[in-house]
């Protein structure tokens, strides 16, 4: 068997290009377990020792085993860099987030994604491209919004 001709092989998990998506596209992550370990390692990490996040028995207002938004938009986020921004995010530029319910420990979650600009730059093969990211629950409820802004990358000329 002789080598492939790399030419000819389309590279899996390449995210897109600024001239690959329109404004009004839409697209949707896979589903993500939100586990334990995942808050474990979060609040590890960051700090965030908020009571609610690492006593299961905190006597909130809100019951359950409770994560940060901000560790729900990560996963989001990791997500939409393993497809969407593989290989063409350049730089987060702006973003503006609203947590509309909580998410705990055993939820599921995964989001939809619509293209709202693609503003390509005066020079250097990029353009800005904004995105509004909902982000719903095992039961389809909302549970996070954000709108993000990013340089992305060109077609290699």
């Amino acid at each position: 068997m002789s080598a492939p001709n790399t030419d000819a092989v389309r590279q899996l998990g390449q995210g897109f290009y600024w001239q690959e998506i329109a404004v009004g596209d839409k697209f949707r992550t896979r589903r993500r377990l939100v586990t334990e370990s995942d808050l474990v390692g979060f609040i590890g990490v960051t700090g965030m020792l908020e009571e609610l996040f690492i006593d299961p028995d905190h006597g909130g207002i809100i019951a359950g085993r409770l994560v940060p938004a901000a560790l729900t938009y990560g996963l989001i986020e990791g997500l939409i860099f393993q497809t969407m921004i593989q290989g063409t995010g350049l730089a987060l530029l702006d973003v503006a987030m609203k947590a509309l319910k909580p998410v705990r420990v055993g939820d599921v979650i995964s989001a939809t994604i619509e293209i709202t600009q693609v503003k390509p730059s005066k020079s250097a093969n990029r353009a800005v491209v904004a995105s509004s990211v909902a982000i719903s629950n095992q039961d389809g409820e909302l549970v996070l919004t954000y709108d993000v802004t990013r340089m992305l990358a060109g077609r290699p000329e």
